[in-house]
């Protein structure tokens, strides 16, 4: 079995929430209203400033896929390629890319693990070269978005999705800055705390676990 590498997305990969990033978009295309841009700021704020709970991170999970209850996947997939060069690729570090080279060199395939919409993170990681992407799928029916989650990739159930892939998880490698990814960077042999949020941070310190700082924008 090869090893991997795990990236989170939000504050790993990207420099902010891609959700929040693409909200100005869905706001031009009618996806979402202005006050639910506003909620969405707001959500934002206080995961910057206070870092949030699993509960905190569910709820914003499912209130995001009400959201778009009536639109298609189709729809999505062209609001984010419309997105990709303008909006996401200045969101990019510079770091992880250096290390997605580094595991690429070792023989390690990478992967974005993310809460965030599939749609949306597998075209991030379709147009950054990753060998794949798991984020939260939702519903589809009658060619159309039902606001109900079918795997909501949070928590225990980021550990559960790579777990599915029969990696080497002992030599494999994750990167997260969150806490309620603790379960996710336990499910690997080697974790790494990346732009940690303060209760990440004491867990790292406690656990050995080594902490990087991203700082760079990547050069598109």
């Amino acid at each position: 079995m090869a090893a991997a590498a795990f990236f989170d997305l939000d504050r790993t990969l990207l420099r902010r929430s891609s959700a929040l990033a693409l909200a100005g978009s869905a706001r031009e295309r009618g996806l979402i209203t202005r006050r639910q841009l506003t909620k969405a700021a707001l959500w934002q704020l206080l995961f910057v400033l206070r870092g949030a709970s699993h509960e905190a991170v569910r709820h914003a999970a499912e209130d995001g896929l009400v959201v778009l209850r009536g639109f298609t996947p189709e729809e999505m997939r062209d609001l984010v390629a419309e997105a990709m060069e303008p909006v996401l690729r200045p969101l990019v570090y510079a770091e992880p890319l250096d290390l997605v080279d580094e595991h690429r060199a070792r023989g390690d395939k990478v992967y974005i693990v993310s809460a965030t919409l599939q749609e949306v993170v597998q075209a991030i990681a379709d147009d950054l070269g990753f060998d794949g992407a798991f984020g939260t799928v939702c519903e589809v029916v009658d060619g159309k978005y039902t606001g109900r989650a079918i795997r909501a990739l949070y928590a225990e159930n980021k550990a559960a999705a790579i777990r599915e892939l029969g990696c080497d998880l002992d030599e494999s490698t994750a990167y997260s800055d969150s806490h309620t990814d603790v379960p996710f960077l336990e499910a690997v042999g080697h974790p790494v705390a990346v732009n940690p949020d303060r209760k990440l941070r004491r867990i790292a310190a406690d656990r050995g676990w080594p902490v990087l700082e991203f700082k760079q924008r990547h050069a598109a």
